[in-house]
């Protein structure tokens, strides 16, 4: 194909926020809130799932349907990781809510723990999916001045989903409402609904036009450009831009495999490290806590089963309004401040909790007081570890990326958490619960490190900036 000379990436990220943005934040950020939905209602139903009325389950098995949706979510990032670069985000964008709405549609009607443990990988099959689609998306439609603040506003929104799961939980699991092996039912039935809604919103999304430039669909691109201006711009002076911010683009119709991994070992290797690590500890720190506080409270607080959603609403809005008031402060202060100071501050208040519920000096209250306050900081270290991951590598292997690490740091501090977790609690030892705090303490701690030594300076700069395009190069 021959070279195309385009100002695409410049005119989009000079483009005034508008209803387009909104619309984006909306159709395709809503993923989150459901994910959130999805692992709170995993979480709040644990001890009714324990119930001989219901499944019968004991605490190894509760454990371990986190890490099935867990491991469901890796292979579905990778897989559909590498079908975004190739296809494009907008149709993987669909196909992957729609495999969540299969999913989480037949949760609703398990009987036994393999049936649920299969529908929880179909289900989290979906959601790894949507992580690899929908990041590489949103920074590719977003503009630059902002990326860091929505990016961690929208990964937020997983919250919001968390505190309408903890709410429901509230109504579906009292038995006065539900029959007891109803409720939960109900809730998973619920969440696929919502999901159909937004799979509705994304019909107004379009595809990326900086994903078809790069395969040689310039024309197209730039008729998405010119529609989402004429919609939000008056007249043309907003986004003209200077003969420096163009760019050439050799286009391809697809990446290799090698290219791919070749570009990751041998061009940006320090950021393959950064993002690995990134992950990896939050992970840790986030699927041993959510898929296994239902289980703390019941078992070391004897908070009743159906209650356990009023203790997690107020930890869900301090998740959420972490990246929320934290957001702006990235694109101000930079990356590299903002994340490793949020790790930092994550790790140390983690540690202390631990300690003070191993002496036992804590009530259900202040535990839950506590958790809001760690998880304040730390929401917004998760959501800036998969920023990192979405703005530091080339757009040819963008989505691609985002699977990978998310899959590997997932693999390795995540999908093992809940069942590791699950063994501490059903041990009845404070001790060994607090221990199990310290090590995702010291995970957050070397995260830190790492990126105070590696990270990327991303602030209010263009993706093709940050990372050239593989398309840029000649041959």
């Amino acid at each position: 194909m021959e070279p195309i000379r385009t100002d695409i990436p410049a005119r989009l990220d000079r483009l005034p926020w508008s209803r387009f943005h909104w619309l984006v934040v909306f159709a395709l950020g809503a993923s989150w809130a459901i994910d959130g939905l999805e692992v709170t209602l995993t979480g709040a139903v644990s001890g009714i799932l324990q119930h001989p009325d219901t499944l019968h389950l004991d605490s190894e098995e509760i454990g371990g349907l986190g890490s099935f949706y867990l491991a469901g979510a890796v292979v579905g990032a990778l897989i559909c990781g590498h079908l975004t670069d190739r296809h494009g985000r907008a149709k993987l964008f669909f196909a992957t809510l729609a495999v969540y709405l299969i999913g989480t549609l037949a949760t609703a009607f398990a009987w036994n723990f393999p049936s649920m443990a299969l529908c929880r990988i179909v289900t989290g099959f979906g959601i790894g999916g949507e992580y690899a689609a929908i990041n590489s998306a949103i920074d590719e439609l977003i503009p630059a001045r902002v990326r860091g603040q929505v990016n961690l506003g929208i990964n937020g929104s997983y919250w919001i989903g968390t505190a309408l799961g903890s709410v429901a939980t509230l109504w579906l699991l009292d038995p006065q409402f539900f029959p007891i092996d109803l409720g939960w039912r109900a809730g998973f039935f619920i969440g696929a609904l919502l999901g159909f809604v937004v799979l509705l919103a994304r019909r107004y999304v379009p595809e990326s036009p900086r994903w078809l430039t790069i395969h040689g669909q310039h024309d197209k691109a730039m008729r998405i450009v010119a529609s989402i201006e004429s919609r939000v711009v008056k007249g043309s002076e907003g986004t003209r831009v200077p003969p420096d911010d163009f760019l050439v683009i050799h286009p391809r119709t697809h990446i290799g495999f090698a290219v791919i991994v070749r570009t990751l070992v041998r061009d940006y290797p320090r950021r393959a490290v950064l993002g690995l690590v990134l992950i990896a500890s939050q992970a840790f720190l986030y699927n041993a806590i959510f898929f296994t506080y239902a289980l703390v409270l019941t078992r070391f607080y004897a908070v009743p089963a159906a209650e356990t959603g009023l203790y997690l609403l107020p930890f869900a809005l301090g998740n959420f309004a972490g990246p929320l008031l934290l957001g702006r402060w990235f694109d101000r202060f930079g990356r590299r401040a903002m994340i490793a100071g949020t790790y930092v501050i994550s790790a140390v208040l983690l540690w202390g909790t631990g300690l003070l519920f191993a002496r036992g000096v804590l009530s259900a209250q202040e535990q839950t007081f506590l958790w809001c306050v760690i998880f304040f900081f730390a929401s917004a270290a998760a959501s800036s570890a998969y920023l990192t991951i979405s703005e530091i590598f080339p757009l040819e292997l963008r989505a691609l990326a985002i699977a990978l690490f998310y899959a590997t740091g997932t693999a390795i501090g995540g999908v093992a958490a809940p069942w590791l977790f699950g063994i501490l609690i059903g041990s009845g030892s404070r001790a060994a619960v607090s221990n199990g705090y310290a090590l995702g303490a010291v995970l957050m701690l070397i995260a830190a490190a790492v990126e105070a030594w590696l990270g990327v300076d991303a602030e209010r700069k263009s993706l093709e900036r940050i990372a050239p395009p593989l398309s840029t190069r000649v041959g």
